[in-house]
């Protein structure tokens, strides 16, 4: 007797309802990794934000 694999009704149903979500943290994060890559070291200096998070 074979038994029913739950996996891909699981991952079926959970996509359908997860997608939105995922899709904009892969956005959000390759954004941020290019604004963040871009900066350069005397931007990076001069920022306000990394003044204050010296450690």
């Amino acid at each position: 007797m074979r038994k029913l694999d739950p996996w891909p009704i699981f991952f079926r149903r959970e996509w359908s309802r997860n997608w939105p979500f995922l899709v904009g943290f892969a956005v959000t994060g390759t954004i941020i990794t290019k604004m963040s890559l871009s900066f350069t070291e005397e931007e990076a200096k001069n920022s306000r934000f990394a003044q204050r998070h010296k450690k």
